[in-house]
This record gives structure tokens, sequence and C-alpha cells, in this order.
């Protein structure tokens, strides 16, 4: 305004509308920064709450999965075991039942074997 050279307010006018676009994308990267931040806060206390409840049904797991290996190693038929490797659902089950179908195997693929002389 207190130039009266008209290119010389041009050029002002232009490097203000560039300053307020600059402003414009900060705002907007600062707020999409913000949108997709995770909270940190309210996901720590919940893993506090749950933290019990989690630790009680880890336990509550193994103590089923050594139960689960004491059964598998009286059954002797590969194909029951086949049968509860079918209807298990959990990972940690299928892997005993597979580790148990493989022990078999191998000691029928032994007695198989000739003895040697």
């Amino acid at each position: 305004e207190s130039t009266l050279d008209l290119a010389e307010r041009r050029r002002i006018r232009s490097a203000i509308r560039e300053l307020q676009r600059q402003e414009l994308e900060r705002d907007e990267e600062a707020l999409a920064s913000k949108r997709f931040r995770p909270e940190r806060g309210s996901h720590r206390q919940d893993e506090k709450e749950n933290w019990p409840r989690s630790r009680r049904l880890e336990e509550e797991q193994q103590a089923a999965l050594a139960a689960l290996s004491r059964q598998l190693e009286a059954i002797t038929d590969v194909e029951e075991l086949t049968k509860l490797l079918r209807a298990a659902g959990e990972y940690e089950e299928r892997k005993l039942i597979r580790a148990a179908i493989r022990k078999l195997r191998a000691e029928e693929i032994e007695g198989e074997a000739p003895s040697p002389r």
C-alpha cells in the first residue's frame, strides 16, 4: 500500500499469496499426521488393564497344550492323529499333532528297516 509502483505491488501480493499457500500446506500436513497418529496413552492403559487376563489366558493355553502333548503320546495310530489334526483349530495344537505324526512315522520306518548283520 505504501508503494506506487504497480509491478512491485504485484510481486509483493504474489509473495504474500505464496507464503499463505505454504502455510496452508503445512497446516494440512500437520492435520494429516495427527489424524493418522495412533493414540499412545490410551493404548498403554488398555495393555495395563488387560495384562493379567492375557497372562492368565496364556497360562491356561500352556496347560492345555501340555495335556494335549500327554494325550498324543498315548496315541499310536496315524489315522487317529490325522483326525485330531483336521479338528484342531489352534496353530500350536496343530504343531504338536504334526510333530506326533512325524514321530510315529519315523518309528514305523525304523521298525520296518531290516537289522544289519
